[in-house]
């Protein structure tokens, strides 16, 4: 078994562990740990993360970082919405809301800017904040166990997280229609859509870890970034199939989806699908029935804002959607639903998109800050 040294507390929000390879060099591993609450991200873990990332980053002798969650369920399956739930319950000025979704989407850019390597294992769930994680990661392997949404519509927030670049990345229609729906993608559909890279059977993680430690690493990002991809691909050739894609088959839906429009039509349209023989599809609309319909609102409007920005300037409208959500009470209301009575009865303030006005949107993408005064201006 490969050694790995811990270099921080074996019960620490998230653990760092370094090993030394055949020739030298290490590679490092970061293993988010709160299995309990299926690696859910906090400010804790995003307060070790973002320090310990540069500090590999500045390590000579750290070839690549590998990314990885405690426990077989989930490597995350979200943000700690719990924790902004009650700041929301108790505090009217969200200075914590501003501070962990600025603090969030500032470690989710340095993963997307990254130069060396990042091994991202999507094992088991990721969900929303875990997706953050994920997306800007260089190499991205799921297994057959990965489940990966952004199910934000029924909490009543939307995609964020940098949702608003990789979902415009996506084939026509597919992002708004995930958006909407929350609808739950495997390994097969997360390489179609640029969310994974990699397939890999999850058993062979032990194999994987002790490989790396093997590979005769080079002393240049791009050599490093060269060996990692053919290392992943001669264990993809090893590992079985990928599960069925649900999108594929269903790629011209999509593409209709796009073509109307408006946000009424889309929904209807979706609304209207035959879904008989489709569970994944039943579930999906299921799912965009009992959302918020401010949430699907918000998905449409921040999609078509954020069409050809780049990735700073989508975190930026972001974080000003986000700590409007903070205020607004319907994400508050939605983690109430589901996280906090667990009724799953949440009252939303609109009960359909035809009745939402154009200012309550709006106040969504009023600019909060200066340019000079944005929390993430130094992106």
């Amino acid at each position: 078994m490969t050694e790995f040294e811990l270099i921080n507390h074996e019960e620490a929000p998230v653990i760092f562990e370094q090993a030394t390879c055949h020739n030298g060099m290490k590679i490092a591993l970061a293993t988010l740990n709160a299995p309990k609450a299926l690696n859910a991200l906090n400010l804790d873990m995003i307060r070790l993360l973002a320090p310990q990332l540069d500090a590999w980053a500045n390590d000579p002798q750290i070839a690549m970082v590998m990314l990885k969650g405690a426990g077989e369920k989930a490597f995350c399956a979200g943000g700690d919405v719990v924790s902004l739930y009650r700041e929301m319950s108790s505090d009217t000025s969200n200075a914590l809301i501003e501070t962990f979704f600025s603090e969030e989407y500032r470690l989710d850019y340095q993963i997307h800017n990254y130069d060396k390597p990042i091994l991202l294992w999507g094992n088991g769930i990721i969900m929303g904040g875990g997706l953050g994680l994920t997306a800007g990661a260089s190499h991205k392997v799921m297994t057959e166990t990965s489940r990966i949404a952004m199910p934000e519509i029924t909490i009543g927030l939307y995609p964020d997280v940098g949702g608003s670049y990789f979902l415009n990345k996506m084939p026509k229609g597919v992002g708004l229609f995930l958006g909407l729906t929350a609808a739950n993608i495997n390994a097969a559909d997360a390489k179609l859509v640029g969310l994974a890279d990699h397939f890999m059977d999850s058993e062979k993680l032990s194999l994987l870890l002790q490989n790396l430690v093997e590979v005769n690493w080079g002393k240049t990002n791009v050599l490093n970034h060269e060996k990692l991809t053919q290392l992943l691909l001669s264990l993809d050739e090893a590992s079985h199939a990928p599960p069925k894609s649900e999108i594929k088959p269903l790629i011209k839906v999509f593409e209709a989806l796009d073509e109307k429009d408006t946000l009424s039509e889309q929904v209807e349209f979706i609304l209207a699908l035959d879904s008989t023989d489709n569970k994944w599809l039943s579930k999906a609309q299921a799912a965009l029935k009992h959302g918020s319909p401010l949430s699907a609102a918000l998905v449409k409007a921040q999609l078509t804002r954020s069409e050809g920005k780049t990735l700073k300037d989508c975190f930026k409208q972001e974080l000003g959607m986000s700590v409007t959500a903070g205020e607004f009470g319907e994400f508050q209301e939605g983690v109430r639903a589901l996280l906090i009575d667990k009724d799953g009865k949440p009252n939303w303030r609109f009960k359909s998109v035809a009745e939402i006005p154009n200012d309550a949107i709006e106040r969504f993408f009023t600019p909060r800050w200066d340019e000079n005064d944005h929390p993430l201006r130094d992106l």
